[in-house]
């Protein structure tokens, strides 16, 4: 560990603050969106710009210490932190600069969706994100990015057009189609491994206003409604996403009294396309067995993309795993039945988001993010407020994931995995994981950068 005269001299040149286990604000830094996590970094920098982020990296090296890469705080498995290790926080570089003429957004990392969102929208536009706005755009956007957008837009990293990034030998450099092109194929996709992003440079498509919501059916309709979902969705125009779920109904309002924690299934939609066309889209969707509660309307964009953030506030307990699935077979819609009606908590879930459209236009081998013929993500959550269920959520869901197994096309989203799966890292990323451990090998051969869903450096 670093001397006194040595953490003094790094607060001295620092733009941002050190955080030590005996300052006030070291508790809250290390509170993360998943309570399940309880790591002691050694130090915090609170970065303000990028060139307290290079100090802050040749700091970590000339000390020996581990990293971890902290932005929106977001990421289930906890790796934001690091125990003993000093974290390179990134929480409070929140700049957004939007040029509308143009239609790009010069973003940094310590925004969350939500924030991102009420950016854009200002102006008619977006970029396609997540579906809960306390995620961070940095971690949902180096891991691929899904969100109701997908199905029109594409991913979130088939709007990225330029990053800025700090290495791990300090050097900051920009990584777009011309300048340090390996890379920033490596970054659309594959997670924090090659350095530090500290700008994100998007795309934005005009979007302001949506159709959407959630429809809920009784679960004991869970095999209809899924097999509905995926005829339905499969032809259907990019305008129409839709995302399905099983959930307990939520014990407050706007939810009416009678149904109330009651296990049911459901689809979360959204329409981006002409509003004359909305009653030819969605009739046949209603008149598909009555659907027991309906709040699907017109809303702004940015309101269906924290819809549920009340549900999921920050200072949850979570445990999650997921998969890659391909086809709804009957044999899978039973598995996920078997599980889907024997939820272990009220806020435990499980989501399948499709994943098609604009987002199959894109090569397998254009972005980091493989996979691109896949049909579904599928993502299982154990939630609770109670620790002492945190075994609970963590065994159910674990269950499920091994049941899923032989229904799943190999791997699976690594914004969606816990610490456990690191076996599973050169499986999810399929026909590009040599190709990304050659860039890891020429841009962080000691795998400096290492807390993360790892891709190691090749091996000459």
């Amino acid at each position: 560990m670093a001397t006194d005269m040595e953490i003094e001299k790094l607060r001295a040149e620092l733009q941002g603050r050190v955080i030590l286990p005996e300052d006030s604000e070291y508790d809250e830094a290390r509170t993360l969106y998943n309570a399940m996590i309880d790591k002691r970094p050694a130090l915090f920098v609170k970065c303000k710009d990028k060139y307290d982020v290079s100090k802050a990296i040749l700091y970590a090296k000339k000390n020996t210490l581990e990293i971890s890469v902290k932005a929106g705080g977001h990421n289930g498995a906890g790796l934001a932190l690091v125990d003993n290790g000093l974290v390179i926080d990134l929480s409070e570089m929140k700049a957004i600069t939007i040029d509308p003429d143009k239609r790009i957004a010069a973003i940094e990392p310590g925004n969350t969706l939500g924030e991102v969102d009420k950016a854009t929208h200002e102006y008619g536009l977006a970029i396609p994100v997540g579906v809960n706005g306390n995620t961070g755009i940095s971690g949902l956007t180096l891991g691929g990015g899904l969100g109701f957008l997908t199905r029109k837009a594409g991913l979130t990293i088939d709007h990225l057009i330029a990053a800025e990034v700090v290495l791990a030998s300090g050097e900051i450099v920009t990584a777009n189609e011309n300048d340090h092109s390996d890379l920033f194929w490596a970054l659309r996709g594959g997670g924090g491994n090659f350095g530090v992003v500290v700008s994100f440079t998007f795309n934005l498509i005009p979007i302001k206003n949506v159709y959407a919501g959630p429809m809920l059916w009784p679960i004991e309709k869970a095999k209809d409604v899924m097999q509905f979902f995926d005829t339905h969705t499969k032809d259907a125009p990019y305008d129409l996403y839709g995302f399905f779920a099983f959930l307990k109904v939520p014990d407050a309002d706007p939810f009416p009294e009678h149904l109330r924690r009651t296990n049911v299934c459901g689809i979360v939609w959204c329409y981006t396309g002409s509003v004359d066309k909305i009653e030819k889209v969605f009739d046949p969707i209603r008149k598909f067995g009555s659907p027991i509660l309906d709040f699907v309307s017109e809303m702004p964009l940015p309101t269906l993309n924290s819809l549920f953030d009340w549900l999921y506030p920050p200072g949850l307990n979570w445990y999650w795993k997921g998969h890659y699935v391909n086809e709804l077979t009957d044999s899978c819609i039973a598995t996920n039945i078997e599980y889907g009606i024997d939820l272990p908590t009220p806020r435990s879930t499980m989501h399948l988001y499709p994943v098609d459209g604009k987002a199959h236009e894109i090569g397998q081998q254009d972005t980091a993010w493989a996979h691109r013929d896949i049909r579904w993500v599928q993502v299982i959550i154990g939630v609770s407020e109670d620790p002492k269920k945190n075994d609970l959520i963590a065994d159910w869901s674990k269950r499920y994931y091994e049941a899923m197994i032989p229904h799943s096309s190999g791997g699976g989203y690594v914004n969606f995995t816990m610490q456990d799966d690191e076996a599973r890292v050169k499986e999810s990323y399929g026909v590009n994981f040599e190709r990304l451990s050659e860039i890891k090998k020429k841009y962080d051969s000691e795998n400096f950068f290492h807390l993360n869903q790892n891709i190691k450096p090749a091996i000459s």
